[in-house]
Protein backbone atom coordinates (compact mmCIF):
# COMPACT_ATOMS: atom_id res chain seq x y z
CA UNK A 1 0.00 0.00 0.00
CA UNK A 2 2.90 2.47 1.00
CA UNK A 3 4.45 1.67 -2.61
CA UNK A 4 1.47 2.44 -4.27
CA UNK A 5 0.68 6.03 -2.43
CA UNK A 6 3.97 6.65 -2.77
CA UNK A 7 3.92 6.01 -6.53
CA UNK A 8 0.23 8.18 -6.58
CA UNK A 9 1.72 11.63 -4.95
CA UNK A 10 4.80 11.45 -6.91
CA UNK A 11 2.70 11.37 -10.09
CA UNK A 12 0.48 14.34 -8.87
CA UNK A 13 3.88 16.17 -7.85
CA UNK A 14 5.21 15.80 -11.43
CA UNK A 15 5.39 19.47 -13.73
CA UNK A 16 2.59 18.28 -16.20
CA UNK A 17 -0.10 16.40 -13.99
CA UNK A 18 0.61 19.47 -10.74
CA UNK A 19 -0.06 22.13 -13.90
CA UNK A 20 -3.54 20.62 -14.72
CA UNK A 21 -4.65 20.22 -11.30
CA UNK A 22 -4.16 23.64 -10.83
CA UNK A 23 -5.59 24.96 -14.13
CA UNK A 24 -8.46 22.50 -13.73
CA UNK A 25 -9.23 23.99 -10.14
CA UNK A 26 -9.08 27.26 -11.33
CA UNK A 27 -11.66 26.41 -14.46
CA UNK A 28 -14.35 24.87 -11.78
CA UNK A 29 -14.23 28.17 -9.88
CA UNK A 30 -14.38 29.73 -13.07
CA UNK A 31 -17.25 27.80 -14.09
CA UNK A 32 -19.22 28.32 -11.12
CA UNK A 33 -17.80 31.49 -10.28
CA UNK A 34 -16.57 31.23 -7.00
CA UNK A 35 -13.55 32.92 -5.61
CA UNK A 36 -12.32 35.12 -7.96
CA UNK A 37 -8.63 35.78 -6.66
CA UNK A 38 -7.95 32.07 -5.42
CA UNK A 39 -9.22 30.92 -9.71
CA UNK A 40 -7.03 33.63 -11.06
CA UNK A 41 -4.26 32.84 -8.74
CA UNK A 42 -4.47 28.63 -9.79
CA UNK A 43 -5.21 29.42 -13.46
CA UNK A 44 -1.87 32.13 -13.36
CA UNK A 45 0.31 29.69 -11.22
CA UNK A 46 -0.22 26.37 -13.66
CA UNK A 47 0.03 28.38 -17.00
CA UNK A 48 3.43 29.53 -15.48
CA UNK A 49 4.45 26.19 -13.89
CA UNK A 50 3.77 24.67 -17.17
CA UNK A 51 5.47 27.00 -19.23
CA UNK A 52 8.60 27.37 -17.14
CA UNK A 53 8.93 23.56 -16.95
CA UNK A 54 8.83 23.30 -20.64
CA UNK A 55 11.45 26.10 -21.59
CA UNK A 56 14.53 24.67 -23.07
CA UNK A 57 16.78 26.68 -20.36
CA UNK A 58 14.87 26.70 -17.51
CA UNK A 59 14.76 22.77 -17.84
CA UNK A 60 18.94 22.71 -18.19
CA UNK A 61 19.28 24.80 -14.82
CA UNK A 62 17.22 21.94 -13.10
CA UNK A 63 18.22 18.63 -14.53
CA UNK A 64 22.47 19.88 -14.80
CA UNK A 65 23.33 19.79 -11.00
CA UNK A 66 22.25 16.45 -10.82
CA UNK A 67 24.42 15.43 -14.03
CA UNK A 68 27.37 16.79 -13.28
CA UNK A 69 27.71 14.99 -9.82
CA UNK A 70 29.56 12.54 -11.39
CA UNK A 71 31.61 12.29 -14.70
CA UNK A 72 30.89 9.74 -17.30
CA UNK A 73 33.67 7.30 -18.06
CA UNK A 74 35.88 8.66 -20.77
CA UNK A 75 36.36 6.83 -24.39
CA UNK A 76 37.41 3.21 -23.43
CA UNK A 77 40.39 1.92 -26.65
CA UNK A 78 40.37 -1.40 -27.29
CA UNK A 79 42.49 -3.58 -25.72
CA UNK A 80 43.53 -1.30 -23.38
CA UNK A 81 42.96 -2.18 -19.60
CA UNK A 82 39.59 -0.52 -17.89
CA UNK A 83 40.48 2.77 -15.72
CA UNK A 84 41.76 2.50 -12.19
CA UNK A 85 38.29 3.05 -10.42
CA UNK A 86 36.51 0.31 -12.70
CA UNK A 87 39.26 -2.51 -12.77
CA UNK A 88 38.43 -4.04 -10.26
CA UNK A 89 34.63 -4.45 -10.12
CA UNK A 90 33.50 -7.71 -10.35
CA UNK A 91 29.69 -6.75 -11.89
CA UNK A 92 28.42 -4.46 -13.83
CA UNK A 93 24.45 -3.54 -12.88
CA UNK A 94 21.97 -1.95 -15.17
CA UNK A 95 19.02 -0.22 -13.31
CA UNK A 96 15.70 -0.83 -14.93
CA UNK A 97 14.08 2.26 -16.92
CA UNK A 98 11.30 0.44 -19.09
CA UNK A 99 10.29 -0.75 -22.02
CA UNK A 100 7.50 -1.40 -24.28
CA UNK A 101 5.98 -5.11 -24.63
CA UNK A 102 5.37 -5.43 -28.42
CA UNK A 103 5.94 -9.01 -29.50
CA UNK A 104 7.16 -9.06 -32.80
CA UNK A 105 10.01 -6.36 -31.99
CA UNK A 106 13.26 -7.15 -31.33
CA UNK A 107 14.64 -6.86 -27.84
CA UNK A 108 16.53 -3.30 -28.77
CA UNK A 109 13.80 -1.86 -30.30
CA UNK A 110 11.01 -2.34 -27.29
CA UNK A 111 13.41 -0.55 -24.83
CA UNK A 112 12.94 2.98 -23.72
CA UNK A 113 16.00 5.36 -25.14
CA UNK A 114 16.76 5.23 -21.59
CA UNK A 115 17.15 1.72 -21.08
CA UNK A 116 18.98 1.86 -24.28
CA UNK A 117 21.27 3.99 -23.47
CA UNK A 118 21.98 2.36 -20.26
CA UNK A 119 22.30 -1.19 -21.64
CA UNK A 120 24.81 0.02 -24.43
CA UNK A 121 26.49 1.59 -21.69
CA UNK A 122 26.91 -1.48 -19.97
CA UNK A 123 28.02 -3.86 -22.84
CA UNK A 124 30.77 -0.87 -23.49
CA UNK A 125 31.97 -1.31 -19.86
CA UNK A 126 31.99 -5.19 -20.05
CA UNK A 127 34.71 -5.43 -22.80
CA UNK A 128 37.25 -4.08 -20.35
CA UNK A 129 36.03 -5.83 -17.77
CA UNK A 130 36.20 -9.30 -19.21
CA UNK A 131 35.80 -11.38 -16.10
CA UNK A 132 32.75 -8.84 -14.64
CA UNK A 133 29.64 -10.02 -14.95
CA UNK A 134 26.08 -8.08 -16.03
CA UNK A 135 23.27 -7.59 -13.83
CA UNK A 136 20.05 -6.70 -15.13
CA UNK A 137 17.13 -5.08 -13.32
CA UNK A 138 13.83 -5.09 -13.80
CA UNK A 139 10.16 -6.28 -13.12
CA UNK A 140 7.49 -7.17 -16.10
CA UNK A 141 3.42 -7.55 -16.27
CA UNK A 142 2.86 -11.28 -15.44
CA UNK A 143 3.01 -13.57 -18.54
CA UNK A 144 5.13 -10.95 -20.06
CA UNK A 145 9.04 -10.80 -20.46
CA UNK A 146 10.25 -8.72 -17.47
CA UNK A 147 12.24 -5.67 -17.93
CA UNK A 148 14.97 -7.42 -17.12
CA UNK A 149 14.70 -10.10 -19.99
CA UNK A 150 14.20 -7.62 -22.32
CA UNK A 151 17.95 -5.95 -21.19
CA UNK A 152 19.25 -9.21 -21.12
CA UNK A 153 18.40 -10.40 -24.41
CA UNK A 154 20.15 -6.77 -26.49
CA UNK A 155 22.74 -7.26 -24.21
CA UNK A 156 23.28 -10.79 -26.05
CA UNK A 157 22.37 -9.30 -29.19
CA UNK A 158 25.18 -7.04 -28.69
CA UNK A 159 27.65 -9.69 -27.48
CA UNK A 160 27.25 -10.88 -24.05
CA UNK A 161 27.42 -14.57 -23.85
CA UNK A 162 24.02 -15.29 -21.72
CA UNK A 163 26.30 -17.07 -19.02
CA UNK A 164 26.95 -13.05 -17.83
CA UNK A 165 24.23 -12.37 -17.14
CA UNK A 166 22.18 -12.32 -13.55
CA UNK A 167 18.74 -10.77 -13.94
CA UNK A 168 16.86 -9.14 -11.39
CA UNK A 169 12.78 -9.21 -12.00
CA UNK A 170 11.21 -8.77 -9.26
CA UNK A 171 12.81 -4.89 -7.82
CA UNK A 172 10.19 -2.39 -8.31
CA UNK A 173 12.35 0.79 -8.01
CA UNK A 174 15.54 1.77 -6.74
CA UNK A 175 15.72 1.41 -3.20
CA UNK A 176 14.93 -2.19 -3.95
CA UNK A 177 17.03 -2.98 -6.85
CA UNK A 178 19.92 -1.79 -4.14
CA UNK A 179 18.93 -3.73 -1.53
CA UNK A 180 19.13 -7.40 -4.28
CA UNK A 181 22.24 -5.78 -5.62
CA UNK A 182 23.93 -6.35 -2.27
CA UNK A 183 22.63 -9.54 -1.93
CA UNK A 184 24.17 -10.74 -5.31
CA UNK A 185 27.48 -8.73 -5.18
CA UNK A 186 27.95 -8.42 -1.09
CA UNK A 187 31.22 -6.55 -0.61
CA UNK A 188 32.64 -6.34 -4.56
CA UNK A 189 32.31 -3.74 -6.09
CA UNK A 190 29.85 -3.14 -8.50
CA UNK A 191 30.13 -0.80 -11.90
CA UNK A 192 26.71 0.70 -11.70
CA UNK A 193 25.25 2.76 -14.70
CA UNK A 194 22.05 4.51 -14.81
CA UNK A 195 20.71 7.62 -16.10
CA UNK A 196 22.98 10.46 -15.19
CA UNK A 197 20.15 12.36 -13.23
CA UNK A 198 19.01 9.27 -12.05
CA UNK A 199 22.87 8.56 -10.25
CA UNK A 200 22.79 10.82 -7.09
CA UNK A 201 20.02 9.02 -6.05
CA UNK A 202 21.11 5.53 -7.25
CA UNK A 203 24.37 6.20 -6.11
CA UNK A 204 23.13 7.34 -2.26
CA UNK A 205 20.49 4.54 -1.43
CA UNK A 206 23.67 1.65 -3.17
CA UNK A 207 26.01 2.66 -0.53
CA UNK A 208 23.70 3.00 2.42
CA UNK A 209 22.53 -0.76 1.54
CA UNK A 210 26.72 -1.49 2.06
CA UNK A 211 26.76 -1.82 -2.45
CA UNK A 212 30.19 -0.91 -3.16
CA UNK A 213 28.97 0.95 -6.14
CA UNK A 214 31.34 2.70 -8.84
CA UNK A 215 29.07 5.74 -10.87
CA UNK A 216 29.15 5.02 -14.77
CA UNK A 217 26.34 7.74 -15.52
CA UNK A 218 25.21 7.73 -18.89
CA UNK A 219 21.95 8.65 -20.87
CA UNK A 220 22.83 12.77 -20.27
CA UNK A 221 19.63 14.94 -20.95
CA UNK A 222 21.72 18.04 -20.99
CA UNK A 223 25.68 17.60 -21.55
CA UNK A 224 27.73 20.32 -21.76
CA UNK A 225 27.27 22.72 -24.62
CA UNK A 226 27.20 26.09 -25.91
CA UNK A 227 25.73 27.96 -22.71
CA UNK A 228 22.99 30.52 -23.01
CA UNK A 229 22.08 30.52 -26.71
CA UNK A 230 19.17 32.59 -27.56
CA UNK A 231 16.83 29.29 -28.63
CA UNK A 232 17.49 28.08 -24.92
CA UNK A 233 15.59 31.09 -23.68
CA UNK A 234 13.07 31.26 -26.36
CA UNK A 235 12.47 27.51 -26.95
CA UNK A 236 9.30 25.59 -25.28
CA UNK A 237 9.06 22.01 -26.25
CA UNK A 238 7.82 18.44 -24.76
CA UNK A 239 11.42 17.54 -24.26
CA UNK A 240 12.08 20.23 -22.20
CA UNK A 241 8.99 19.26 -20.41
CA UNK A 242 10.11 15.94 -20.09
CA UNK A 243 13.39 17.16 -18.55
CA UNK A 244 12.00 19.00 -15.95
CA UNK A 245 10.26 16.00 -15.19
CA UNK A 246 13.11 13.74 -14.34
CA UNK A 247 14.88 16.64 -12.64
CA UNK A 248 12.02 17.48 -9.87
CA UNK A 249 11.10 13.72 -9.82
CA UNK A 250 15.00 13.05 -8.47
CA UNK A 251 15.24 16.03 -6.15
CA UNK A 252 11.65 14.61 -4.84
CA UNK A 253 13.41 11.25 -4.40
CA UNK A 254 16.85 12.50 -2.82
CA UNK A 255 14.49 14.54 -0.26
CA UNK A 256 12.05 11.17 0.49
CA UNK A 257 14.95 9.09 1.07
CA UNK A 258 16.92 12.37 3.08
CA UNK A 259 13.89 12.08 5.19
CA UNK A 260 14.23 8.28 6.17
CA UNK A 261 17.36 8.55 6.80
CA UNK A 262 19.00 6.72 3.71
CA UNK A 263 20.90 9.20 1.58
Amino acid sequence: MGFVLKKIIGYWLMPLPFAFGLITAGLLLLVFRRAPRTRNALLLTGVFWLMACSNSWVSRQLIRPLESEYSPVPELAAGAPAPAALAGCRFVAVLGSGHTDAPGFSANNQLSPNALARITEAVRLLRVLPDARLIVSGPGDPGRPTHADILAQTAEMLGVAPGRIVRIDQARDTEEESLELHRLAGDAPVALVTSAWHMPRAIALCRHAGVKAVPCPTDFAAAPGPENQLADYLGWQAESLQRSTWAIRERLGLLWISLRGKS
